[in-house]
């Protein structure tokens, strides 16, 4: 018996304020099959799905779902099973569920698949529940069959972040794109350079910010290894000018 999904109380944000400003640039471009005029706007709709649910650094050919991009060109599936084979692709899963924990997947999958940001840590916690309990394919069913969703993208309308932009704000939402695809726990599990020494090889002679100063850069020079390579350069130099001149005149 799975677990209902617990309440959680939407907060006022971006997204659930009424829009009275003119559209502009920072206005989300809308992509549906509902207005398109030819087989290019298509592939448009399909690029900007791409971007959406795997975002710019994700969009690589070896993530491309090449059967659903056939399917909805053939309109055999909607967009929004588009969008569901996209985010249950393996790639999806790969790049994005193996590399998070529960809480920072539900985070990005509302980001991706609702256009907005989770609304509290108790939305967040509702949502790892069902990830657990119902797996991945069942979480990503239940945000894509949510009332949220079929209202706001419905069956034809490629997934878009809700308005970023607020007249009394000066400032407005950054767009998702831009936000790490994995959460603190999983960059701190990565590599450190530091402990492999590799920082001070991959700096050099001076600081990553140090200016060149002469007076520094004497004072810190290996002199016994220049003059070791110096003298070396000067025999190899000497040497190929005696082959030289023994090849011009063998006598």
């Amino acid at each position: 018996m799975s677990i209902p999904l617990l309440e959680y109380a939407p907060t006022s944000q971006n997204q659930r304020v009424a829009s009275f400003e003119i559209p502009g640039d920072e206005q989300p471009r809308i992509y549906t099959t509902e207005s398109l005029l030819s087989a290019g706007e298509l592939d448009t709709l399909i690029v900007a799905a791409y971007r959406q649910i795997f975002h710019e650094q994700q969009m690589l050919s070896s993530n491309r779902q090449v059967l659903l991009e056939s399917q909805l060109k053939a309109g055999q599936i909607t967009v929004k099973e588009f969008i569901r084979g996209l985010v249950t692709s393996d790639s999806f899963r790969r790049l994005n569920y193996d590399a998070n924990n529960n809480y920072r997947f539900v985070e990005l999958c509302v980001q991706r698949v609702l256009g907005r940001q989770v609304y509290s840590d108790r939305e967040k916690l509702s949502w790892s529940i069902v990830l657990a309990t119902k797996g991945l394919q069942g979480f990503i069913n239940d945000l894509l069959n949510s009332e949220e969703y079929n209202d706001r993208f419905g069956e034809n309308t490629v997934p878009y972040q809700q308005r970023r932009v607020l007249p009394q704000r000066l400032q407005g939402d950054l767009p998702f794109a831009r936000m790490a695809r994995y959460g603190t726990d999983y960059r701190d599990r990565l590599p450190n350079p530091h402990a492999f020494g590799l920082s001070d090889r991959a700096e050099g002679l001076f600081g990553k910010f140090e200016p060149f100063d002469f007076a520094t850069f004497v004072r810190r020079a290996n002199w016994t290894r220049a003059s070791g390579l110096t003298l070396v350069l000067l025999v190899l130099i000497l040497l190929s000018l005696a082959i030289s001149a023994a090849a011009v005149n063998p006598g």
